[in-house]
């Protein structure tokens, strides 16, 4: 996307002005339908960047949508988790209507404050994979998130008393629950795509452990892996788990035991030559990590072979 407009928004009843949108009922919370949203601020294309939690669920929605390193379509529900300082781009052919359908839900952190689920909602994994990896949802699905998003519009447009703010906390820890187990049915029911970031993950440490340079910087680090598979480590790890039984760090070591028993039946090199090679400064640090694997030692696994 080009000519991009950087919108910082700090509050929701900021956002809410920037939509053409009433005041919000609640300065901290608010609940809204996509479909009284009619046009971007001056219809442009605009990036935001919220300081503020959002949760969004979109449908037929007629413009691109930059979200972290994809864009989106949106023939079928599609759900977003957005946390404070991330960015998202909306772009809609000039002259054109914005159309779209869905719920958005903003939480300022101060709702939260004092309240377990401001230490919780950090720990979501899915608000690191928001910058990735949307959540695909069923229309069954999309009922449940939609009807949790209406019982909190409808709490705090009623009469505010001191039970308001429980009660909608309590729906915001199981909108986040079913989007945890959604997020795991996705793993086990997207299968080509999963399957094709093995086959990218397979081919990566390849790459990496056939090149230079592992030599150079030593193993490959998950951070690493995840940026060359466009997906968070926090997604890698979650969906390795879900597909092999491992984490994306099992699947680096894997890799480099494979590798140092290629050297170790295959070459003269000693184990010392071979740990520099595969990235390590000290020998013993290689030596206690292929016999941890193997549960033998690099020299007893090269005896095998004689």
């Amino acid at each position: 996307m080009t000519n991009m407009q950087l919108h910082r928004i700090k509050t929701i009843s900021e956002y809410h002005r920037l939509m053409g949108l009433p005041k919000p009922e609640h300065p901290l919370i608010s609940v809204i339908n996509f479909e009284s949203i009619k046009q971007l601020p001056h219809n442009e294309s605009i990036s935001l960047v919220f300081d503020f939690y959002s949760i969004s669920l979109k449908r037929d929605f007629n413009a691109r949508f930059k979200y972290g390193q994809q864009e989106y379509d949106f023939d079928e529900g599609i759900m977003f988790f957005i946390a404070p300082g991330q960015v998202f781009g909306v772009e809609i052919e000039e002259g054109s209507t914005l159309k779209h359908s869905g719920w958005m839900l903003h939480i300022h952190p101060d709702f939260l404050w004092n309240t377990p689920l401001a230490k919780t909602i950090r720990q979501c994994e899915f608000f690191d994979y928001s910058v990735h990896e949307a959540l695909f949802l069923s229309d069954k699905e999309e009922k449940t998130i939609i009807g949790l998003m209406q019982n909190m519009e409808h709490e705090y447009h009623a009469a505010i008393d001191k039970f308001s703010q429980n009660i909608i906390i309590a729906q915001i820890e199981l909108l986040l629950t079913y989007a945890e187990r959604f997020y795991q049915r996705q793993f086990i029911t997207r299968k080509i795509t999963n399957h094709k970031i093995l086959d990218r993950l397979e081919d990566t440490l390849n790459g990496y452990f056939d090149s230079d340079a592992v030599a150079k910087k030593g193993l490959p680090t998950v951070q690493y892996i995840a940026g060359e598979l466009n997906v968070s480590p926090g997604y890698l790890s979650g969906l390795l788990k879900v597909l092999t039984g491992q984490s994306t760090q099992q699947h680096i070591h894997g890799k480099l035991i494979e590798k140092a028993k290629e050297k170790l039946s295959t070459t003269d090199l000693s184990v010392s030559e071979i740990a520099y090679e595969l990235g390590f400064e000290h020998p013993q640090s290689f030596s206690k990590l292929f016999k941890t694997k193997t549960r033998v030692s690099p020299l007893e696994f090269r005896h095998s072979f004689n």
